[in-house]
């Protein structure tokens, strides 16, 4: 991973137009080609950002620009669509990077985990004809919560969280592009499954042709009490 911190303003053309004025902000250059810009609050989420499969160059600035201070330019151009990421550079104040090799993913404990095992039990409920192949199916980028096939044995990947948002549509997305990617699954079809799916979280997996599925625990949980009853 390559982490810069610079002075910088950055443009996104494409499915929506934005801006970011002159600030100094964290660039994160990840392995699998994805570029964040992060601030200094907000949390996890990155103010913008552009996901793979996607490549970056690097440009000499035009005169008009280099008026303006701009020292380098960063152009990050999506592979499958017309988004696009320019970063003006004005000062880079620091430059690293560090091989972080692969993770082995998230831990789940809790809630989540139940609602995984509790799934995987009542994997009819992705829909009629669906069938379990496995848990914690590994990818290069860590394990996708489930992978099953739907009733034409088409592979599902299924991410499964509490509470839906952004950042779990975007990590679905990765591990599909990965698996799409392997003939023995490919086509591969995603769902995102959840107790409660944030709105915007719902129109950027519609967008991508992921699937949104709400999760009653409470409901689950009878269904798995039931199943241990003699009478």
């Amino acid at each position: 991973m390559r982490v810069v911190i610079a002075r910088c303003a950055a443009r996104y053309t494409g499915r929506l137009s934005a801006h970011l004025p002159l600030a100094t902000r964290a660039i994160m250059v990840k392995a699998d080609g994805s570029v964040l810009l992060h601030s200094d609050g907000g949390s996890y989420k990155p103010l913008n950002w552009m996901s793979p499969p996607c490549t970056m160059r690097e440009l000499a600035p035009e005169p008009e620009a280099v008026e303006r201070g701009v020292t380098h330019v960063w152009v990050v151009q999506h592979q499958k669509s017309d988004d696009r990421l320019e970063i003006d550079l004005h000062e880079i104040l620091s430059d690293t990077e560090h091989e972080l090799g692969v993770d082995p993913g998230l831990v789940k404990d809790g809630v989540e985990a139940h609602l995984q095992e509790l799934l995987a039990e009542q994997v009819h409920l992705l829909g009629d004809g669906h069938t379990l192949v496995r848990r914690e199916y590994m990818t290069a980028i860590g394990p996708v919560d489930i992978l099953a096939r739907d009733a034409t044995g088409a592979a599902v990947a299924v991410e499964i969280k509490r509470r839906g948002e952004i950042d779990g549509v975007e990590q679905l997305t990765r591990y599909l592009e990965l698996m799409n990617r392997d003939p023995l699954l490919a086509p591969v079809t995603g769902v995102f499954a959840a107790q409660e799916i944030k709105p915007q979280a719902r129109v950027l997996a519609e967008d991508r042709g992921i699937r949104c599925l709400l999760l009653d625990y409470e409901g689950m949980r009878g269904a798995e009490d039931l199943s241990t009853r003699l009478f």
